[in-house]
């Protein structure tokens, strides 16, 4: 494969539109498809709809030397690839709706020798699902197209610099396609491409981010305990840690975004009687939120008998991780909504310093939500809220480590 291949990539969101960005970069055409008409506009603009690190270089430059174009609709090309969300239908089942609509979308476009390859999180199975799809609509191509799945690996707010280092899954339907695969990531990944088949890729994705959920929950089991046993949870935690063969992580307000809160139901979900650790990890961290969102009610209540009056309350923290804008899944999220259903005449500040404006909460500037507030509740930990001054009167409740020492 040359770098004179073109692209297509489905989905241009916090994953669709770095890659697009990065092939593009590489001197390969890509089409970005989105279904949004103001994220196409808006790409083709030159600029971005995201916050990421040097993405907006990226894009700028991919769509000045007229590498990169976005569109609502897919055109032919060489290789297909599918960046788009996988979410939840009912009680956590995952929905492949997006995988299979992006998928039927290119099928008239498919010729031979091309290359399909799934990227999107998906249970396992998906690629052969889609393969089946394919060949029921052109039967003509089986045996003539290759697919594979690759799962993305990266980090929010280092995306750039991940999906060029980080190793990568390749898993092909056959060894073909495989090979196929790892020939097209090699013109833009430096990391290492490692070759397996399609189901255990698919496997591979939704563990590597159920390990995490799983530690996270250790790490959010033992604050809750420390709150109970007058234990101070980060001076703890950084004690066992001088272990040598211990790695505890740091506790939060619960676990959000679209990773590490939600790929674990997908294998509790085709494989609900094995999974039973799996399955209490992603109770235990979202019971954190409600215990979180319960600890800011009682705080409430403890200022209005001591004080006889309403508290002002400062949340402080929105977006899943520290240092980004990305909201998906946000346990910061939740907890605001219920302590906002329970404030009574509380005045509530409401605070994101990554986002200009969201469509439920009004924002407010983090230096005059301190400032203004009685109690301070510190759900995330940005950059800007390390070195904030608090006066010693007001009341903090610390769930993300934001002042620890």
């Amino acid at each position: 494969m040359n770098n004179t291949s073109k692209v297509v990539t489905m989905g241009l969101g916090y994953i669709g539109l770095p890659t697009s960005a990065l092939i593009a970069n590489s001197h390969i055409q890509v089409h970005g498809v989105d279904i949004s008409q103001h994220v196409v506009d808006t790409i083709n603009a030159g600029k971005i709809h995201i916050v990421e690190p040097e993405l907006d270089q990226m894009v700028a430059q991919a769509v000045q030397k007229g590498y990169l174009v976005a569109s609502t609709e897919p055109a032919v090309a060489d290789v297909y690839l599918m960046v788009v969300p996988t979410p939840f239908k009912g009680n956590h089942e995952p929905d492949i709706s997006y995988v299979q609509s992006a998928t039927e979308s290119i099928i008239p476009l498919l010729k031979e020798g091309d290359l399909y390859i799934i990227e999107s999180t998906s249970p396992v199975g998906t690629t052969e699902k889609m393969q089946e799809l394919i060949f029921s609509k052109r039967p003509e191509l089986r045996n003539k197209i290759f697919m594979a799945y690759c799962p993305e690996r990266v980090l929010p707010g280092n995306v750039i610099y991940e999906l060029v280092y980080n190793d990568r899954v390749i898993g092909g339907m056959d060894e073909p396609s495989t090979q196929k695969a790892i020939d097209f990531y090699q013109q833009f990944v430096k990391g290492q491409l490692h070759a397996t088949n399609a189901r255990t890729a698919e496997m591979c994705k939704l563990i590597e981010n159920s390990s995490r959920d799983v530690q996270i929950a250790f790490a959010n089991e033992l604050s809750l305990i420390c709150d109970k046993a007058g234990i101070n949870v980060w001076e703890l935690i950084n004690l066992a840690n001088k272990h040598p063969r211990v790695n505890i992580l740091q506790p939060g307000c619960g676990v959000g975004g679209h990773c590490i809160a939600v790929d674990p139901y997908f294998i509790v979900a085709d494989y609900p009687m094995e999974s039973q650790i799996i399955a209490q990890a992603r109770t235990t961290n979202n019971y954190k939120s409600f215990w979180c969102a319960e600890k800011i009610k009682s705080a409430r209540l403890e200022f209005e008998l001591k004080h006889g009056r309403s508290p002002a309350i400062a949340l402080m923290g929105l977006a899943f991780k520290p240092n980004i804008d990305d909201l998906r899944e946000s346990p910061a999220i939740y907890i605001a909504e219920r302590v906002l259903q329970d404030a009574g005449n509380a005045d509530m500040y409401i605070v994101e310093p990554n986002v200009s404006e969201h469509k439920r909460f009004k924002l407010t500037d983090y230096r005059v939500a301190v400032d203004q507030s009685d109690i301070i509740v510190f759900l995330v930990a940005h950059n800007e809220f390390k070195d904030l001054h608090i006066a010693r009167h007001k009341m903090v409740l610390d769930f993300c480590g934001a002042k620890k020492k």
